[in-house]
């Protein structure tokens, strides 16, 4: 018996993000993904070595990972409709779970229980969520700057919400991001080629 678990992974690349907008740049749900597990083992690295949290950086990877994994199945519901009220919010959650657990079916049976908290949150992981929902927005966050740089003034309002969603979530992680790591998102490769091995940045 074969698993279809990775055929359905391998069509992330297929669910486009930001779909109601007209885009610059084309993101699609595999590169988002892989974002926010890079920005989820940064924060929760950052978490771990500089504010002496007992927490798994490569585990917030992983979470970080499969955390849009559901929208192969469900698609990529745009912010505005998803949380247009609290009904809608409510349902789509619903949705999104029930696309879980289809995905997670898809497993061997062997292989399901340890899978299943990347899908369904665990308590063990509590600490972790918010550091894997907090690199989520900052790959929004990043994505509108990208946007607005090159002129499209298409993702002035989303990075404008996107910023206050971030200052509202209050994470000292997420500071010591936009203060050391954000600036270079405004360099070109030349100007980022320069400053590598310059501890002056530091």
């Amino acid at each position: 018996m074969y698993s279809p678990f990775f055929a359905f992974l391998s069509r992330m690349k297929y669910v486009d993000r930001w779909s109601l907008m007209r885009n610059t740049y084309p993101e699609n749900l595999s590169t988002h993904s892989f974002e926010v597990a890079a920005l989820s083992h940064l924060l929760a690295l950052i978490a771990k070595r500089r504010f002496g949290k007992e927490i798994d950086p490569e585990r917030a990877a992983v979470l970080g990972l499969y955390h849009d994994m559901p929208e192969i199945l469900t698609g990529d519901l745009p912010t505005p409709v998803k949380y247009y009220n609290p009904v809608i919010k409510s349902a789509y959650a619903e949705v999104e779970k029930a696309a879980s657990q289809k995905l997670l079916s898809a497993l061997p049976q062997d292989l399901r229980e340890e899978m299943t908290p990347f899908f369904l949150p665990e308590k063990k992981d509590e600490a972790l969520r918010p550091l894997v929902k907090a690199a989520d927005k900052l790959c929004a966050y990043i994505k509108c700057r990208e946007e607005r740089r090159a002129g499209n003034a298409e993702f002035s309002k989303a990075e404008e919400s996107t910023a206050e969603a971030l200052r509202k979530m209050d994470l000292a992680e997420v500071q010591v991001f936009i203060d050391e790591f954000l600036p270079a998102f405004d360099l070109t490769l030349d100007q980022i080629s320069d400053r590598t091995g310059d501890e002056s940045h530091v």
